[in-house]
């Protein structure tokens, strides 16, 4: 059996499972040739909730605890493979064409690509001042460094090249990117390995080729602007409050399901022009999702929510050895990693468990680490925290206390979790399956030692 002749992993940042899936839609409406010739699995969840830890599983098939880059200990263990490593070793030339500077050299996402081609570089600006002022005011590290004294530096320089991909559409440049760049290998006959980045689904949500608000008047505008604004400063974790009406975060909400609705043809054309009747290996996924008031929580760091870590993925086989399927089982999606190895015949890292051939053995575990909001987070608020899936229930463990919750169906708002009696071990009393039931408890173990060193700050 051959390997792809190129394997294309794109990737939507920030894209929650129920923006592709609406309620009561067992297929993406807008995205045909997915729909018919994936597998897609409805049970898929990240193993970090932000793009550092969840993009560097997808790279190494590994935990957060494991690859080591959370949000309090940022970088890659450079003594763990990443994918681009490898398949660069099995021959592959290995491109990332990003969206999204955390995937690159500065968290150490950029091992093993033999370029980086980051697409607000190579796109010009479509906004206006304004709105790239908006963007500026509204992060808390370009605040700061706009008022520094080094203002006028190139870091700064790079950051506002940067906002071209929060305030504009880019996954049209990004597609044509690869186009040209699979287009020049193939005349050289070489395979190549791509990863994609596209931002529109991240914050602040692309409704419109630009910025744009969405409410109908200007207070309800003003009133989005505001809401935006303390969703991507997480204030809540200084304040204690979310702060934001349901009603806003709703239509916040709703922004999300917007930006899908305005890429999902374009990737569905794209994804097809690349998969059929081609030997290629194509996925498309998200790295995590986003809070919108589920658990009380908003953005996506420290959380391991439905809203924040169940996420779409799509795997479309270079030889059609996997019939399209939906696989309803609960799965990690860091097993993309062995999965794509073991299509390429390349020898397994660590588990080796593929989400592809195994799904039922793929276990799905999410962690998240406290975020340090510029040193005024809230105690309550400073924990790491793991979470584990057995059949259609979750079992979360904080603080030395267990908690459960059933999975989130479509079109319902996210079960809360309740305290489990002290006396009651979720591993023990549900997993029933020896071979999970050691995996929860020494990744449960392992978890804590790293917690532990880490520390929470309190």
């Amino acid at each position: 059996m051959s390997k792809p002749r190129n394997i294309i992993l794109i990737v939507a940042d920030s894209l929650r499972y129920d923006s592709v899936y609406g309620a009561g839609e067992t297929q993406s409406v807008y995205t045909p040739y997915l729909n018919n010739n994936a597998v897609q699995f409805a049970q898929a969840r990240s193993s970090g909730c932000w793009t550092l830890p969840a993009t560097a599983s997808l790279f190494t098939g590994l935990m957060p605890h494991q690859h080591g880059a959370t949000s309090q200990t940022r970088n890659v263990n450079p003594n763990v493979p990443t994918l681009a490593q490898r398949l660069k070793a099995a021959g592959y030339n290995t491109l990332q064409i990003t969206a999204n500077v955390a995937t690159t050299d500065i968290f150490g996402l950029h091992r093993g690509f033999d370029e980086i081609r980051r697409i607000w570089q190579l796109v010009p600006a479509k906004f206006n001042r304004l709105q790239q002022l908006l963007v500026m005011v509204g992060k808390p590290r370009m605040r700061k460094m706009l008022l520094s004294k080094d203002a006028i530096a190139n870091k700064l320089t790079e950051d506002l090249k940067v906002s071209t991909t929060w305030l504009q559409n880019t996954h049209e440049d990004v597609f044509n990117e690869a186009r040209r760049t699979l287009a020049e290998n193939e005349k050289k006959g070489q395979n190549t390995f791509l990863f994609l980045n596209l931002m529109e689904t991240h914050f602040p949500y692309h409704v419109a080729p630009t910025f744009e608000t969405t409410a109908d008047s200007i207070l309800g505008r003003l009133r989005e602007i505001y809401s935006l604004f303390h969703v991507v400063n997480q204030s809540f974790l200084k304040t204690g409050k979310i702060g934001i009406s349901s009603n806003m975060l709703s239509l916040i909400k709703q922004r999300q399901r917007l930006s899908w609705e305005i890429i999902a043809p374009a990737l569905d054309s794209f994804v097809q022009e690349l998969h059929q009747d081609k030997d290629n290996l194509v996925i498309f996924a998200a790295d995590h999702g986003d809070n919108f008031g589920e658990q009380n929580w908003l953005y996506h760091f420290s959380n391991v929510n439905d809203a924040g870590n169940k996420v779409p993925v799509f795997w479309l086989s270079h030889n059609r050895t996997h019939s399209p399927q939906t696989v309803n089982l609960p799965v990690n999606s860091k097993d993309l990693y062995h999965a794509i190895l073991q299509a390429c015949h390349l020898p397994a890292e660590g588990d080796g468990i593929s989400i592809t051939d195994a799904p039922e053995a793929s276990c799905s575990v999410m962690q998240s680490f406290w975020y340090n909001n510029h040193g005024k987070t809230l105690p309550q608020f400073k924990y790491n925290q793991i979470c584990f899936v057995e059949g259609n229930q979750r079992y979360l463990h904080r603080h030395g206390q267990w908690f459960t919750a059933p999975i989130t169906e479509l079109g319902q708002a996210e079960p809360l979790f309740i305290p489990i009696p002290r006396n009651i071990h979720p591993v023990y009393e549900h997993v029933e399956d020896p071979r999970r039931r050691q995996y929860f408890l020494q990744t449960l173990a392992d978890f804590n030692v790293f917690s532990d060193k880490i520390g929470t700050g309190r």
